[in-house]
Order: C-alpha cells, then structure tokens, then sequence
C-alpha cells in the first residue's frame, strides 16, 4: 500500500505540539473589527487546542 499524502489544507491550518496537541486559529478575527471590544480580539489572536471529537480526523489528514 502506498504512503498517504498530507492534506495540505489541513496542514496550513493545524500545527502538532510537541506534546502532541492539535492547536488551530481561532475564527472570527479576519474583519468587522471595530464593533468587537479589545479583549475579544485579544482572545481571538491566540490559537486553541482542537475538541476531542475531531482530533481522530485531523490527525488521519495529517499522516500521523
């Protein structure tokens, strides 16, 4: 069976710690800033671990 390719999509958008958590961008951040208060928008510039749910998935796309 041949290797998998790596969904490159997926690995644009999800990146592996070394302790093996999935971490993305939080949505939300791209535009329509102003009615958003500055606390928001700090929380939103920081990235988050992926739900449980789709870490089976996201780890299938990205070859591991």
């Amino acid at each position: 069976m041949p290797k998998l390719k790596t969904h490159k999509g997926a690995a644009k958008r999800f990146k592996i710690t070394g302790s093996g958590k999935i971490m993305r961008r939080r949505a939300f951040k791209s535009h329509i800033l102003t009615k958003k208060n500055a606390k928001r928008k700090r929380r939103l510039g920081s990235d988050t671990e992926i739900s449980s749910a789709d870490s089976k998935r996201i780890k299938r796309l990205l070859g591991r």
